[in-house]
């Protein structure tokens, strides 16, 4: 349940409305005002104006109580939320797994963590950051997984690397990005040996940098899970 509460943590975060999305939060939990101000300790009208976005964004220790605040009650209640967004959690891990840089990095320094080389766009690495990547499994997120969990690629930040397996030539995975609205950083093809000529003109046309890269998924995932 850690990716949960750190994924309720981060879509506050980075809401332009971060009260309105504690009310969500709560709502979807259940909880009225009076037993989240009761568990936190706070008055009623503090939650209301924290919703009702009188008072400034909650900052990160406030954040903190209020997501164990949702799970201390749920599971109080015999986790009848809880049990629902955990199964959907799984369900979605089977297609990707998603991590969180503590950090900032520049692209170059990631292309070298994975012993990657830039195929389409190198120009763009030295001005390309990244807060994190998603691993998937291009065969499954493409032809498996709902259209509408897109979205939950992007993890807490859009500024990410997307690294795809099980790739041939990378024109799907590119398609793919082509017609979504939202973009990857950059894009990596594991295990590619020579990509596809029309994923490289959408690379170009999106300005996306795209880098191939043999090296063990576990190495990879033990390289940058660190950072």
């Amino acid at each position: 349940m850690e990716k949960l509460r750190n994924e309720i943590a981060g879509e506050i975060a980075l809401s332009a409305n971060p009260g309105s999305t504690m009310k969500k939060w709560r709502e979807i939990f259940a909880i009225t005002q009076t037993d989240l101000a009761g568990h936190l300790d706070l008055s009623c009208s503090t939650i209301s104006d924290y919703e009702g976005n009188r008072r400034k964004s909650p900052g990160t220790a406030i954040l903190h109580r209020f997501v164990d605040a949702l799970f201390d009650i749920d599971k109080a209640r015999g986790n009848p939320i809880l049990s629902k967004l955990g199964q959907g959690v799984e369900k979605i891990d089977q297609y990707f797994e998603t991590h969180e840089f503590a950090t900032s990095m520049s692209a170059i320094d990631f292309s070298k963590i994975i012993n990657a080389k830039v195929v389409a766009n190198e120009e763009l690495m030295k001005v390309k950051k990244l807060y994190g990547y998603t691993l998937m499994d291009s065969l499954k997120v493409i032809l498996e997984m709902p259209f509408n969990q897109f979205p939950k690629l992007y993890g807490t930040m859009s500024e990410r690397a997307f690294i795809f397996t099980q790739v041939s030539t990378g024109r799907s995975p590119m398609v793919v990005i082509r017609v979504t609205p939202m973009k990857p950083t950059l894009v990596v093809l594991h295990g590619v040996d020579e990509v596809d000529a029309l994923a490289l003109k959408i690379a170009e046309r999106e300005q996306i940098p795209v880098l191939v890269t043999k090296m063990d998924l576990s190495k990879i995932r033990e390289a940058l899970n660190k950072l």
